[in-house]
């Protein structure tokens, strides 16, 4: 009977330590402190971050974030959920610092994991003065009255707490690209790495989600089950840098064709910058290791 008690002490002392080092851990209480948000330059990084493409209802206003778009994966189908400025059924009753907790540390306001279909992962290098204005911006969007739909999850997948093991395993804001040789260069890893969170997608992933830093930017299959999303590192993509800047304002490949699919969504946030930033996306991309298709 000692024994079994002993057991049974060992195995709540365990599941206790779990819960511990697995808890959100949101940003502190001071983190915004001094910080004032601009809606003019919370704009671009609206953009940048491509907010609308996910958190716009589909085939809706590209201003009313209303959610409902679905995104199906491995570990089940997830639903963008309403992210305006409604107070009931969106973020409107939200502070600045709930909100740059949830984008940069994927914690939510009553204490659960974000699923990391939400991009946190690369916000995570943002920095706290572009998420400021980002929410600024965000404030002066229209509010819908829409509910979040519940996301399409199974065991065990649906279980938050786990989230917190997966952040502990694939949750880092170093940069992937550690030698930017030139401010040029940097600019483009900021944008591209954190705001732009372009390996998202163009990343292939492992068998529990996490990017495969391996093969950064060097392609990946397309959740949704349509072909393949492209190698853009110099392995797969012969393009210059001034082609690419180009695309990313008009996106007219140099063949002459066009985007199309989720990148034309993409299109519509990159041709939004000024030319400087188009072009320092694009030196990131050429600096990278050439990873072969």
């Amino acid at each position: 009977m000692k024994a079994l008690r002993r057991l049974l002490l060992l195995a709540l002392l365990v599941l206790a330590a779990g819960w511990f080092f697995t808890r959100p851990a949101p940003l502190s209480s001071d983190a915004l402190d001094g910080y004032v948000g601009d809606a003019t330059r919370g704009e671009i990084s609206f953009a940048i971050a491509g907010c609308a493409s996910c958190h716009a209802a589909p085939d809706g206003d590209p201003q009313l974030l209303a959610g409902g778009r679905k995104f199906a994966s491995d570990f089940g189908t997830f639903v963008a959920p309403n992210i305006s400025a409604d107070v009931t059924y969106g973020i409107g009753g939200w502070s600045d610092l709930e909100i740059a907790s949830a984008i940069i540390t994927g914690s939510s306001p009553d204490g659960r994991h974000y699923y990391p279909v939400f991009p946190y992962a690369s916000y995570a290098k943002a920095e706290l003065q572009d998420v400021v204005d980002l929410i600024a911006y965000m404030r002066t969007l229209p509010a819908s009255p829409t509910p979040s739909q519940p996301h399409a999850v199974g065991l065990p997948f649906n279980i938050r707490q786990g989230l917190g093991a997966w952040k502990a395993l694939y949750f880092r804001d170093t940069w992937v690209l550690k030698d930017a040789q030139t401010p040029e260069i940097e600019r483009g890893r900021y944008l591209v790495e954190a705001l732009g969170h372009c390996a998202e997608c163009h990343t292939s992933r492992t068998a529990l989600g996490g990017l495969d830093t391996a093969r950064w930017m060097a392609g990946a299959p397309n959740p949704a089950g349509e072909g393949r999303i492209p190698n853009i590192t110099s392995g797969g993509l012969a393009w210059s840098v001034g082609e690419i800047a180009d695309y990313l304002e008009s996106g007219f490949t140099p063949e002459y064709d066009s985007a199309g699919g989720e990148m034309a969504a993409v299109i519509r946030n990159t041709s939004q910058l000024d030319a400087g930033d188009r072009r320092a996306i694009a030196t990131y991309l050429k600096a990278l290791p050439a990873v072969a298709n």
